[in-house]
């Protein structure tokens, strides 16, 4: 069983298991690792635990960050500025139907990943050559979707707060139009959209898996014990999923509950279809049928 630390490379990013190689970690510490990326800093976002019989083989940290590599992180998120830019340069010279967003290079400045998004599938080829040459080293492209870039650049949403995506979520759960159908939202795709254009994370929120289609909650089934050592049996449900022999008095209770009056009002919807239809052919005019 290895000691694992969860490390977290964004602020809102993933957590991924790192194996502790010896070293006296804690939450909050900036650590040096060898990912696929590359060389990169990261931070301890959960303490040492014991993994049993891991999927796959775990990586190791490398060492902690000193003050060289924290410099040396300045001076390449000036580079991806320069890298960005350049990228932005290429891509309007060459046509190409792609928007670039952001842009990520690793510590040792051995790849340099480029983020956007398209409709569909971009011959990047050329524009790759040009980069190679330009930055000399090695060049990933990579396509993403609405969401992911809403979490990368950030921005407001209609409550006025900072995505909920660049503050606090880890990962995107789907969303469906059921949600604000059982919140009782108005179903206009203007209001329910957010920054991304896609559906608002926030509709989940609130959203309560025990209710059907219908809206009806499921009934929640609990026994408590009273002080007595009695046990009680509680059944949450709403009166809509009561039965109609529990909702409905007797006839003779509700009659003299009602103000005098006003039996004949509740009598008289019985009736009164029957009596108009009788009436309605009573009055129909009957033609003579034609003689041959």
């Amino acid at each position: 069983m290895p000691n694992v630390v969860g490390i977290r490379f964004k602020s809102c990013g993933k957590i991924y298991d790192f194996e502790v190689n010896g070293l006296e970690v804690r939450k909050g510490d900036r650590v040096i690792i060898d990912s696929e990326f590359g060389l990169s800093i990261g931070n301890v976002a959960v303490d040492t635990h014991f993994v049993e019989n891991p999927v796959k083989e775990l990586k190791k940290i490398l060492r902690l960050a000193n003050a060289e590599d924290l410099c040396q992180k300045q001076e390449n998120e000036k580079f991806e500025k320069e890298a960005k830019s350049f990228c932005y340069e290429r891509i309007m010279a060459r046509g190409l139907p792609m928007k670039l967003v952001c842009s990520e290079v690793a510590l040792d400045r051995k790849r340099i990943v480029f983020y956007f998004t398209a409709d569909g599938r971009i011959d990047f080829r050329e524009l790759v050559k040009d980069l190679a040459a330009k930055f000399k080293t090695r060049i990933e492209m990579r396509q993403i979707g609405v969401r992911d870039k809403a979490k990368l650049v950030g921005g407001l949403g209609i409550c006025g707060k900072e995505l909920c995506c660049r503050l606090f979520l880890t990962s995107f759960e789907p969303i469906s139009i059921k949600m604000a159908k059982q919140q009782e939202l108005s179903l206009n795709t203007g209001k329910l959209s957010g920054t991304c254009g896609r559906l608002m994370c926030c509709l989940g929120y609130e959203y309560n898996e025990n209710e059907g289609a219908s809206g009806r909650k499921v009934p929640l089934e609990t026994v408590i014990e009273t002080e007595k050592g009695e046990l009680i049996e509680i059944i949450d449900e709403s009166l809509d999923t009561l039965t109609p022999a529990l909702t409905s008095c007797p006839s003779d209770q509700k009659m003299e509950s009602l103000p005098p009056g006003q039996e004949k009002k509740d009598e008289q919807p019985e009736g009164a279809a029957t009596r108009k239809r009788k009436r309605r052919r009573r009055h129909r005019k009957r033609f003579p049928k034609k003689s041959e």
